[in-house]
């Protein structure tokens, strides 16, 4: 078991906590972090993108001029392409981007993104993350006690208004409940930190 130092608000050492090697020692897999962000970004994509194509366009029933001796290019409609106001050809058409995967290959590549993250000693653990008062300077100062230099990902056990709204408008900072852990907010932040409470709720997930 991965033993780390237990921090409070304070950025004083107050204990110590053990890390399950199953979700942060686990075997790093780096082309299923990448199969399991791209799958992700995938499904975040409306699809709704839609151009005319020349069956949509209104107008151009009649053909143009006669087939021969206009000393012209033959015609059959001016909605065609190659016609100002005509149809687009191969334009996009509404579709879904989903890609599936399954729950085993997702935790997988959560446990790896997580066990990189302890590797490089980017996991912070706290005794509790709680403030009386929402406050982002308060947020603000205990994240540099707590020597989180750049971007934090902060995982909350549930709902908690006054430590949400204290980070709210940190711009490097983005609160998760554990339940909607994901491979992008890990990925795309330097820190995560972790309040005992969460750590245990995460474990049980990926456990």
């Amino acid at each position: 078991m991965m033993q780390v130092s237990v921090m409070n608000m304070a950025g004083e050492k107050v204990g110590l906590v053990e890390l399950a090697d199953s979700i942060f020692a686990a075997p790093v897999n780096t082309p299923l972090m990448h199969q399991a962000l791209t799958r992700q970004l995938a499904n975040a994509r409306l699809g709704t993108h839609k151009v005319k194509g020349r069956s949509d366009v209104a107008g151009g029933g009649r053909k143009p001029w006669k087939q021969k001796g206009t000393g012209r290019a033959r015609q059959g409609s001016t909605r065609a392409a190659q016609w100002r106001g005509g149809g687009i050809i191969f334009g996009p058409a509404p579709r879904s981007y989903d890609q599936r995967m399954p729950r085993k290959m997702r935790r997988a590549a959560l446990c790896s993104a997580l066990s990189v993250k302890a590797a490089e000693e980017k996991i912070v653990v706290l005794d509790k993350l709680a403030v009386d008062t929402p406050r982002t300077r308060e947020m603000a100062e205990a994240l540099q006690r707590l020597a989180v230099s750049s971007s934090a990902l902060i995982v909350l056990a549930g709902e908690n208004t006054n430590v949400e709204r204290s980070a709210n408008n940190l711009p490097d900072v983005k609160l998760l409940r554990a339940h909607y852990m994901n491979i992008r907010d890990l990925l795309t932040h330097d820190y995560v930190v972790i309040p005992q409470d969460a750590l245990a709720v995460l474990e049980g997930i990926l456990g």
